[in-house]
């Protein structure tokens, strides 16, 4: 269709130029200059209008584009399936640059908060009683204990400390379990075939070791416990690097003790520390921003959240279960780790300190309990505007009680009377903690 109509633009440019040819003569008249000659106008051509010059360039460049666009266009498969993968690749260019701009985003707002003195709390911190008494943040105890497992295991108990190694300086559980499990099978074959050739060697070409075993920090420091010890040999006509065990430097019995070490081998636990401050009502109203360490925003979560717009007009369009809601509030609720709470006395002091949104509520009233004065009376936390927690819900978790990321719950004496008979000189908190009220 592009061709005939090309032709007749063709055509039509033909004709104009044979009309500007001048008059025609008959095939007998001699063409010939007889003397008598008269001199014929040539007729002018019609100018074509503005608007026509306009419509027509327009209507040619319309036919070349589709022309062009119908030639360069491979309708093959392997052209399609290589144009899908360039929009494929479009597609993850563009999600990329929107996850940058989001923690572009947000780093832009972390570092928006110059002042420290505007956040609630600087970062989130934890005990340790079995290394000091020291109060550190999570990447500093990692740290810490990093350090001090490698420095025990130069002693005797290489085994046991290797296990502690694998469990508290590796990331990610789910491959610290896969190592265990197969370290664990290494070690069950030995115990059930001790006199089996095949299972005192590991090839560390192997998939299974270099996927699981290999990357693990402690791993092979286990297995040099285990009387493993590296060497090369002969494979398929070239050399390899294997483990080979040694049953001198490790008998059954202690591959038994290792076995079980290594099954029950847990990280060192950490407790979370209160923080507790005493503030006054301006401090409050000014220190009301979060640290970055209180929320448990992964690359995953980047993405979710990416995707929020488009599911929430899909559940509009839908009708949705109780389940199905319930499910949708769970994963909001994922994006948050700890919970800084604020009890509000009548004499407008603030107790202030840091829960896991895991902990129970009981924590909390027994954080409040044993910062009183006078700690025997019965009292009652109560969450504006209508919210008051009975025994009931001590046992429920923050998270359950909707208590995160940040909560005031106001103190009151459960008797009238016993407020009434409160000595307001005296105060709620106790003596030594007013001593690290800071000026405002």
């Amino acid at each position: 269709m592009t061709e005939k109509i090309k032709s007749l633009f063709h055509k039509a440019k033909l004709d104009v130029k044979f009309m500007n040819a001048g008059k025609g003569h008959k095939l007998t008249e001699s063409t010939s200059n007889d003397g008598s000659t008269s001199v014929v106008e040539p007729r002018k051509r019609v100018e074509p209008t503005k608007e026509a010059k306009v419509a027509g360039q327009a209507a040619l460049a319309r036919l070349e584009a589709k022309e062009s666009n119908t030639k360069r266009f491979n309708t093959s498969y392997a052209a399609i399936k290589a144009q899908v993968k360039r929009e494929l690749e479009q597609k993850r260019k563009a999600q990329q640059n929107v996850e940058k701009d989001y923690v572009q985003s947000e780093e832009k707002a972390e570092n928006s908060v110059k002042d420290n003195s505007l956040l609630a709390v600087t970062n989130v911190y934890y005990r340790c009683s079995y290394l000091s008494d020291e109060i550190l943040s999570q990447d500093e105890w990692k740290v810490k204990i990093k350090e001090f497992l490698y420095e025990q295991l130069k002693g005797e108990d290489m085994g046991l400390i290797s296990c502690l190694i694998i469990q508290n300086c590796n990331s990610k559980k789910n491959r610290i379990d896969a190592c265990v499990e197969t370290l664990g099978k290494y070690l069950e074959n030995i115990i059930n075939n001790p006199e089996e050739e095949k299972y005192q060697k590991i090839r560390m070409q192997n998939r299974i070791f270099q996927d699981k075993v290999a990357p693990i920090e402690g791993a092979l420091e286990f297995l040099n416990a285990a009387g493993f010890h590296q060497k090369k040999l002969l494979n398929n006509d070239k050399e390899d690097d294997f483990l080979i065990r040694n049953a001198d430097n490790c008998d059954i019995e202690n591959i038994t003790m290792l076995l079980e070490a290594l099954k029950t081998a847990q990280p060192i636990p950490l407790e979370l520390d209160r923080n507790l401050q005493v503030l006054l009502p301006m401090q409050a109203n000014k220190r009301t921003e979060l640290p970055s360490s209180f929320f448990n925003l992964t690359a995953e979560d980047i993405e979710k959240e990416q995707q929020l717009r488009t599911e929430a007009v899909e559940r509009d369009q839908m009708l949705r279960t109780k389940a199905m809601r319930e499910r949708d509030e769970k994963q909001r609720l994922r994006k948050y780790k700890f919970s800084l709470i604020r009890i509000k006395f009548p004499d407008n002091l603030i107790l202030q300190g840091t829960f896991s949104i895991h902990e129970s509520f009981q924590n909390v009233v027994n954080f409040v309990s044993e910062n009183l004065i006078n700690n025997e009376r019965p009292f009652s936390l109560k969450k504006l505007p209508q919210t008051t927690f009975s025994e009931d819900s001590f046992d429920k978790t923050l998270l359950e009680l909707e208590l995160f990321p940040a909560v005031i719950l106001m103190f009151s004496w459960k008797s009238k009377s016993e407020e009434t008979s409160h000595n307001e000189s005296v105060g709620y908190l106790k003596e030594q903690l007013l001593s690290i009220i800071q000026p405002a």
